[in-house]
């Protein structure tokens, strides 16, 4: 009886050192679940998580072998956000990746045992994912894909130079773009711009703003936004139509409507989050792990809306 308890005691103690690897993110068995919430389809987000998925394979973690990816898409709603996040809340993941913040915000309230990596996230400390970048302590950490809007800005300043009303054109209610053009418009007081501040709440909005900047600006300023995404081949359309340039924060935004940035590409952005989750999978705890920057920016140009502009970039940009 005395050997049976001690062997009982023996596996109960294997039992919890399993369990608590798999809260860690590690896989006693070699294999791993992750569960991905995607707050909606559009260019970058789809490119963060198809660079995440690549990488994962790169490192030997592959779908039908030794990986179960629970993939979801909330299509920017609200209400699938909370439901998706509660559904793979209840999926034993070992690990959860959100794309986008509206998606970590939820996700880590539903999910607050499991660890999570964010990405495409301009700033995670005031969208309370993190109180210390350095020291992650919610259990989230993750790549940001801030940019340098100052360096932005020096770009567009650049390539038209004679520009001194600059318009900046964001969503108010998502945290990314409002924390990018604070920075924005502290630049242009500093360098005795004048900024022509105009928002939008949902993409139907793009295409009237955009054609109301006509005659009130010479260039336009556009931050890293999912609802200016969305509709930037109209930006680029109305900005071709009214002669007035586009610089926006990202490259999948110039691809579509902009004339050029220094900006990311967000297939390497959800590579190197892949590579924190590696890290993750193998036994690293969330917190010992500081919260990243994109790891290399280039210029991006669009050549056709260059062309329209009559600008060579390359030949301004040394």
């Amino acid at each position: 009886m005395k050997f049976k308890k001690m062997m009982l005691a023996a596996a109960v103690a294997v039992m919890a050192i399993g369990l608590a690897a798999c809260k860690q993110g590690g896989a006693a068995n070699g294999k791993v679940k992750v569960g991905i919430l995607q707050l909606i389809d559009q260019s970058a987000l789809d490119d963060a998580r198809k660079g995440f998925e690549a990488e994962l394979a790169k490192a030997g973690y592959k779908p039908g072998k030794n990986l179960t990816l629970n993939y979801v898409n909330a299509q920017g709603d609200q209400s699938n956000l909370s439901t998706m996040s509660q559904r793979l809340a209840g999926q034993n993941n070992n690990l959860n990746l959100a794309i986008a913040t509206p998606a970590a915000q939820t996700l880590q309230k539903a999910a607050p045992n499991t660890p999570m990596l964010f990405t495409a996230i301009t700033d995670p400390k005031s969208a309370g994912l993190v109180t210390d970048l350095q020291k992650p302590d919610k259990g989230a950490t993750g790549v940001t894909d801030m940019v340098d809007v100052k360096g932005q800005l020096d770009l567009l300043r650049q390539l038209f130079p004679k520009a001194k009303r600059i318009g900046l054109v964001f969503n108010a209610a998502e945290p990314n773009s409002v924390f990018q053009i604070k920075i924005a418009r502290a630049y242009l007081r500093q360098h005795h711009l004048t900024a022509v501040e105009k928002t939008v709440a949902t993409t139907n909005d793009v295409q009237q703003v955009m054609t109301s900047m006509k005659g009130q600006v010479d260039a336009i300023y556009m931050p890293a936004d999912n609802i200016l995404t969305a509709a930037m081949a109209t930006v680029g359309k109305v900005s071709e139509e009214i002669k007035v340039p586009v610089i926006p924060a990202t490259g999948p935004m110039v691809k579509l409507g902009g004339v050029a940035t220094n900006g990311i590409d967000y297939t390497d952005l959800g590579r190197q989050t892949a590579k924190m989750a590696v890290k993750i999978l193998k036994g690293d705890k969330v917190d010992s792990l500081p919260v990243e920057k994109p790891a290399k920016t280039r210029l991006i140009v669009n050549d056709k809306l260059a062309k329209v502009f009559n600008i060579d970039v390359k030949a301004v940009v040394k």
